[in-house]
């Protein structure tokens, strides 16, 4: 520390004392807080007053610190999980305060768009054949068998395109453009069940709508919950096309979720099945210990 900034510090330190520094409105002074003041310290009294503060903090963020790496080695695995789950379902809790249909991603350019990644493989076993693939749908209203669609059956619905960025939960990112249909219009399609048993009214009765949507791979390997509030965001895709081309296999051909609200964890490729259940769907990588909400 300079010999000036040490100077400031100590001014500083010797001016909380001050009784022409108190504020008559603050709300100690409105309450009649009693409140004792020091004297004017000297340079020298500052400086020592400064340092015991600092001393201080140290020794008491050092201690608290050594407390919490101590702890938790003692920690049974069984307590550490649960300590664990407790802090993944505040932020859940959190995130879903927080969570507003009309906050929307960043959008981008074309020109930032960047070069395509290819990253997790469960749930793409290598005996796919794209010409057999077919879409089934369950918990549809008036149904109590799946529903069955072809690619072409999704193509026929209104087709949005977005440029935005997919965060993996690894740290890295990269900006995508993305080709579908919302999820929502999806939805209006072909309208699931409801808790009240009356016709589904997303406009009118959101709420009624069942609370989950599930989803897995054609061959079950890989699967994912999602809340219905987060898969109608706008900018939700089932995606058939990425960076002005159709899925690769790699990338979840011939369709996929895609979302700027939730970590890649959760944009399933090769959708097989989807659900709208009243049950909270199981979660692969919520399986493995990671966040079943996954937002960001």
């Amino acid at each position: 520390m300079s010999e000036n900034d040490q100077k400031i510090l100590t001014d500083e330190v010797r001016e909380l004392g001050r009784e022409d520094r108190v504020d008559r409105n603050n709300t100690a002074s409105v309450l009649q807080e009693n409140r004792n003041l020091s004297e004017p310290l000297s340079d020298d009294e500052a400086r020592l007053r400064m340092s015991a503060y600092s001393r201080r903090s140290f020794l008491i963020g050092g201690a608290a610190a050594s407390i919490a790496v101590f702890g938790w080695r003692w920690m049974s695995d069984e307590t550490k999980d649960r300590l664990l789950r407790r802090s993944l379902e505040f932020d859940e809790q959190v995130s879903s305060v927080f969570y507003r249909p009309n906050r929307l991603a960043p959008e981008f350019p074309a020109s930032e768009i960047s070069a395509s990644r290819v990253n997790g493989g469960e749930g793409l076993s290598d005996n796919f054949d794209p010409a057999m693939w077919k879409l089934r749908v369950g918990g549809l209203a008036g149904r109590s068998d799946d529903l069955t669609l072809s690619l072409d059956d999704i193509k026929k619905l209104p087709r949005t395109e977005m440029t935005t960025e997919l965060k993996c939960i690894e740290g890295w990112s990269v900006i995508v453009n993305w080709a579908g249909v919302r999820f929502s219009d999806f939805i209006s399609a072909y309208l699931p069940q409801t808790k009240s048993g009356r016709p589904a009214d997303l406009a009118n009765r959101p709420d009624d709508l069942l609370p989950y949507v599930s989803m897995t791979t054609p061959d079950e390997g890989y699967f994912v919950g999602w809340d219905i509030e987060s898969i109608l965001h706008p900018q939700t895709l089932l995606g058939y096309e990425m960076n002005g081309a159709p899925l690769t296999m790699d990338h979840g051909a011939p369709l996929r979720l895609a979302s700027p609200t939730k970590y890649g964890i959760k944009q399933i490729k090769r959708i097989g099945r989807i659900e709208f259940t009243a049950d909270r769907p199981r979660d692969f990588w919520a399986e493995q210990g990671y966040d079943w909400y996954a937002g960001h």
